[in-house]
């Protein structure tokens, strides 16, 4: 029995959804600014959860609701060391995503002033 006119057989369609959804929930838990000052203040490695709600200007409900989002979904590890929780990203490689997304933002935020420029220049 061949495949649909797609030449995918359909279990391939549905495992292609599942990564899709995947990525999405991924980019999802990304998406909130908090989350992704949580990520870039712990670029420089580990930090209990008071030193990041000293930084985050948050009170610890909000701060430890954020934390546990990001450990849920196996971006942040967490250890306890007597009486502080020490918070890490799990994959470094989250990194180069945020790095990634700095530089996207930056060529287009540059190209959106030379327009700009254009626009508001003698003419």
């Amino acid at each position: 029995m061949s495949p649909p006119s797609g030449g995918k057989a359909p279990g391939e369609a549905v495992q292609r959804s599942a990564v899709y959804q995947m990525k999405a929930e991924f980019f999802r838990i990304l998406g909130h600014p908090v989350r992704v000052r949580i990520l870039e203040l712990l670029r420089d490695g580990e930090r209990t959860v008071g030193d990041l709600q000293h930084q985050l200007k948050m009170d610890s409900s909000g701060t430890s609701q954020h934390l546990g989002v990001l450990r849920t979904h196996g971006i942040l590890e967490a250890r306890r060391e007597g009486t502080n929780v020490y918070y890490a990203v799990r994959d470094p490689r989250v990194f180069q995503l945020l790095d990634i997304s700095r530089q996207i933002l930056t060529s287009s935020l540059t190209e959106s002033q030379a327009v700009l420029g254009e626009l508001t220049g003698p003419g």
